[in-house]
């Protein structure tokens, strides 16, 4: 079903400053559904941003919950944007790009994770190291789609 869903939306076009490995809104350009992803590191939760915060990177407007975060997300961006631009890691998996929630979440190995939905992620933690080394042989492919 969720392959299904995400097949009907690969037509719609994303904003024309956001990178494709990227997942903004449809019709925002904003990271991560507008939650600090330093917070996930700090403190081990979803944490809305603000857009008195906001860095610009690969083209979408990251948001944070305060100026100190915003720096460290400035300062190493790599290290704090969750893997495959934020879209659901179970999907790379399967070799297709879907939508990740920043409720379904988990750090592992220091790196951020986002699946589709809470179902997914029981999934997706049943083989994570599996379904790791799968998305992250087939992202580079799933970007140029």
């Amino acid at each position: 079903m969720i392959g299904t869903i995400c097949a009907g939306l690969t037509g719609l076009t994303r904003p024309a400053e956001a990178a494709p490995e990227i997942h903004t809104g449809l019709l925002s350009s904003t990271a991560a559904g507008g939650y600090d992803v330093v917070a996930y590191f700090t403190e081990a939760r979803p944490v809305v941003g603000s857009a008195s915060f906001q860095h610009a990177w690969k083209g979408a407007n990251w948001r944070f919950a305060s100026s100190a975060a915003r720096d460290a997300f400035a300062a190493d961006p790599e290290r704090y944007a969750p893997a495959y631009g934020g879209h659901c890691a179970w999907a790379a998996s399967q070799g297709y790009r879907a939508s990740g929630s920043p409720h379904a979440w988990r750090i592992v190995e220091g790196r951020l994770f986002f699946n589709y939905d809470a179902r997914v992620h029981r999934l997706w933690e049943g083989n994570i190291a599996g379904f790791v080394e799968s998305a992250d042989r087939n992202w580079p492919g799933i970007v140029r789609q």
